[in-house]
């Protein structure tokens, strides 16, 4: 996927698609879907394989775009969006073609609905991977939405309870309801409050819940990236004698025997990435009564406690600040692991 500027109102798209799924009519049914007109719409053959579509996404003023804000809506000016693995993993087709990414979102509150009593306007506010879910089930009345048993609705290419399909964060606005919508503290700077939305929160909830927050806990981190720098900041708040606990954010195929061998009887590799495949022996589990586990993204009472912790203990991702224009090649260096350690957009300044 390219993603490119082509004015301070559209985004032009690059998307490709393989031939098994009926290129022509899915596309077409895709575009007019959202909203867009087809004929405006270049599609080009690559090879037997492939084929390029060129397409102009809504204005950014269109209010066609986002949904009016509603009674229970908080709409909000995006100033910054980061950029995290998902992005790339989804622009390579892991699961599915996508042409709204982004969800590590943070701005100003512009309007709120008429039910809304968390937030006002001017308020500094995130959003997350996100954006609704049941509401009933166990899991979001505890407020671990992530887990919802009927579905979650993502921030991006997912289909809201309007029947919208929700647009992430390459925007100049959004319209999210109140219960998935962050404070962010007024000390905290946009800049480092973007990553926090998925990285942080990817990191933090399995730590916390292994309790790595305690005194004379050991941590181990595979991959120090945008996930794993963030695990070492929080790790730095606990004093290290031996592995209590190993956290891999790493998105390639690796041994896991080995980083198993690390951990103290009991103990847990909790597995955050995205490699394709997980290996290891048996006997690297069963020697020691060691696990594997695998987390995502947590519920927002989670999340708003992550973002007051980060804020209180002044805990601040590295971060690239770049334009929207930059994004192509930001998404090729992540892929390359060549950031240090995230990037998150400038929206407020791209549109100038």
């Amino acid at each position: 996927m390219e993603v490119g500027v082509v004015d301070r109102e559209h985004f032009m798209l690059k998307l490709s698609y393989s031939k098994e799924m009926g290129v022509l009519r899915s596309v077409q049914r895709m575009i007019e879907s959202l909203g867009m007109d087809v004929t405006s719409t270049s599609i080009n053959p690559l090879d037997e394989h492939h084929m390029t579509i060129l397409s102009f996404l809504h204005s950014f003023t269109n209010k066609t775009t986002c949904r009016d804000t509603g009674p229970d809506d908080v709409s909000l000016t995006i100033t910054h969006c980061g950029i995290c693995y998902a992005g790339v993993a989804w622009a390579k087709n892991i699961p599915r073609n996508t042409i709204y990414p982004a969800h590590e979102i943070v701005g100003i509150v512009k309007e709120v609905g008429s039910n809304v009593r968390r937030f006002k306007v001017g308020d500094h506010v995130g959003v997350g991977p996100y954006v609704n879910s049941c509401k009933t089930c166990e899991h979001c009345k505890i407020r671990d939405e992530v887990h919802c048993d009927v579905e979650t609705a993502h921030t991006f290419n997912s289909i809201d309870e309007d029947g919208t399909i929700t647009r992430g964060g390459y925007s100049s606005y959004i319209v999210i309801q109140e219960g998935y919508v962050f404070k962010i503290p007024d000390n905290y700077s946009f800049i480092s409050a973007a990553p926090l939305l998925c990285a942080g929160i990817t990191v933090n909830a399995p730590m916390m819940r292994h309790k790595m927050n305690e005194p004379g806990k050991s941590l181990g981190v595979i991959g120090l990236g945008g996930l794993g720098h963030l695990a070492v900041k929080f790790g730095l708040h606990s004093l290290a004698r031996s592995l209590d606990f190993i956290i891999d954010t790493a998105s390639r195929n690796q041994p896991f025997d080995s980083c198993m061998a690390l951990l103290k009887p009991s103990e847990v590799l909790v597995l955050v990435g995205f490699p394709s495949e997980v290996k290891f022996n048996p006997m690297s589990v069963l020697v020691g009564l060691r696990a594997i586990s695998l987390s995502i993204a947590s519920g927002t009472k989670d999340m708003q406690e992550m973002l007051d912790f980060y804020a209180a203990n002044n805990i601040h991702p590295e971060v690239e600040v770049i334009l929207i224009q930059y994004v192509n090649e930001a998404l090729e260096r992540m892929e390359n692991m060549d950031v240090k350690y995230q990037f998150v957009i400038d929206i407020k300044n791209s549109l100038k």
